[in-house]
């Protein structure tokens, strides 16, 4: 156990990282389907007010994308990083 080569065990540390990191993205794709969801039920109850639940569910999507861009920050600079 006392040969492990630093490099090769911060490289496998940092492929695991990114690895978790990535799962983040699955939240925003779970509340941008879910926002999607309920804006289509929403439009179809009350078709005049769709400007305004449209506008509202894409100004969430982009809040709820957010998280997952930076999850998929975080894993690509693990990735080259090491």
């Amino acid at each position: 156990m006392g040969n492990i080569d630093p490099k090769a065990f911060i490289s496998g540390m940092a492929a695991i990282g990114a690895g978790l990191a990535a799962i983040g993205c699955l939240g925003g794709g779970i509340g941008t389907g879910n926002a999607a969801g309920k804006a289509v039920e929403g439009v179809s109850r009350q078709p005049e007010a769709s400007g305004k639940i449209i506008s509202t569910m894409v100004i969430g999507a982009a809040f709820s994308e957010a998280t997952s861009i930076y999850a998929l920050l975080v894993a690509l600079l693990l990735i080259f990083k090491s």
